[in-house]
């Protein structure tokens, strides 16, 4: 079986995003509720997965990231949310 490669934004307790990657979004999402995931996320509470994609190879996956963190402002990033909403 093929392995998953995942972006995914969150939202934290004072109304940042921060943009990862990853292989599991349910289990990395646990590790930064734990204050494991990111030296960022320990520092920033996050609070909910806005948003995930799922991609073919962790090469795309991590070019994507990239883009959103370096490429994108706060307004594109909730643009993209809005656009591709997960419930």
């Amino acid at each position: 079986m093929d392995k998953k490669h995942f972006v995914y934004i969150l939202l934290t307790e004072n109304d940042t995003l921060y943009c990862g990657y990853t292989d599991n979004v349910e289990k990395r999402f646990a590790l930064h509720l734990e204050g494991k995931g990111a030296k960022y996320t320990k520092a920033n509470k996050p609070v909910k997965i806005l948003w995930q994609k799922e991609f073919d190879s962790k090469q795309e996956a991590l070019k994507e990231e990239y883009r959103i963190k370096h490429k994108l402002s706060r307004k594109d990033k909730l643009k993209m949310i809005e656009s591709s909403h997960i419930s």
